[in-house]
């Protein structure tokens, strides 16, 4: 009958590469040691060999199905209780990806991200049945409303077999799905690959949220740096009487050029301003960590440069209430329609001048 296992016995005779012997033959074999745990010379196991009968070119390895010498006494230690292979001989506990309590702020914990104080409304699902009447309820109630759908490790029905976000992504009811397995898939590596550079999914996303910001940083202080060194045929025949005057309008000058290369960044990396724009739920605690280095680097670089002449900067925290206005303006815009907010965006951040 088809969709058998196929599983043999054999003993393990080479550890590195690990190596079964199957009736007489010497087979290249794989374990995952963090399943099944530690593989020695002479150890009895069960191996499934159908990748190997077929001949499956790279994947045909004796996968590693139990080790009888020494796999039958283990004792799982860890407090992880999401179960995967539901319903099968392989089922074991794992940590899922869905945010842990690590991540969480103490309740007594008073800190938010600078900005408008919005904060992004989570809804749990205890099942994935229930995503239909909340996505209905959802646009019931504000039309115009964005659902995302983050899927758990728990769930056991992958996400792309759900005929639900199918549908409901065809419906507009749902304007975002995400699993670490389709992260994976769009970055064309395996789930291995990805465990073994992020713990989790939170961690994937801190990480890609420090890259983009060191990115944006970098553009606006690069075009900052630029505007400064242009020769200026007013300024070498400016009057000390004219030289405040020329400092005021070099300062406007460098405001205009990181704004302009903040958004040609943002509108030709428009999943890096989503990401850098939207405000995190405070209770994530590193994401909104990050977004308050952000802010705080972003309103380090404007306060240097609005500083006049006599070294008065602008009035405390200024700078950063500004960044975090001007984030939440980008927040309201398609990413492709960003550069139509120069003008607003200057004058925001040159009000204090």
């Amino acid at each position: 009958m088809s969709g058998r296992l196929k599983l043999r016995r054999g003993v393990i005779v080479g550890e590195d590469p690990l190596t079964v012997e199957v009736d007489g033959e010497r087979r290249p074999a794989w374990a995952d040691a963090a399943l099944l745990g530690e593989m020695r010379s002479g150890d009895e196991v069960v191996v499934n060999v159908i990748a190997r009968d077929l001949g499956l070119g790279s994947g045909g390895f004796d996968v590693v199905h139990v080790n009888l010498t020494r796999g039958l006494a283990t004792n799982p230690t860890g407090n992880e209780h999401v179960i995967k292979l539901n319903y099968t001989s392989l089922q074991h506990p794992i940590a899922p990806v869905e945010l842990p309590v690590r991540f969480l702020l103490p309740r007594e914990a008073k800190s938010a991200p600078e900005g408008t104080g919005r904060s992004m409304p989570v809804l749990v699902l205890p099942l994935h049945g229930h995503l239909v009447p909340a996505a209905w309820a959802t646009a019931q109630a504000k039309k115009g409303l964005k659902l995302g759908y983050i899927q758990t490790a728990g769930g056991a029905l992958p996400g792309s077999l759900s005929r639900d976000v199918a549908q409901l992504r065809d419906r507009d009811l749902l304007h975002g799905h995400i699993t670490a397995a389709r992260i994976t898939e769009l970055a064309g590596v395996s789930s291995r690959t990805f465990y073994q550079h992020f713990e989790d999914l939170w961690a994937c996303l801190l990480a890609a949220y420090e890259t983009e910001a060191g990115r944006l940083c970098a553009e606006i202080e690069t075009a900052c740096a630029v505007a400064s060194r242009r020769d200026d045929p007013r300024e070498s025949a400016a009057t000390t009487d004219r030289d405040a005057a020329i400092h005021t309008r070099d300062r406007r000058v460098r405001v205009r050029a990181g704004i302009a290369a903040a958004l040609d960044f943002l509108a030709a990396a428009p999943d890096a301003a989503r990401l850098l724009s939207a405000e995190p739920p405070p209770q994530i605690a590193p994401l909104a960590g990050a977004r308050r280095d952000l802010i705080e680097r972003l309103g380090t670089m404007l306060r240097i440069v609005l500083t006049d002449p006599d070294g008065a900067t602008p009035l405390p925290g200024l700078e950063r209430r500004l960044v975090g206005a001007a984030l939440a303006l980008v927040a309201t815009r398609d990413p492709q329609r960003l550069r139509e907010l120069e003008p607003e965006l200057s004058d925001l951040l040159l009000a204090s001048l």
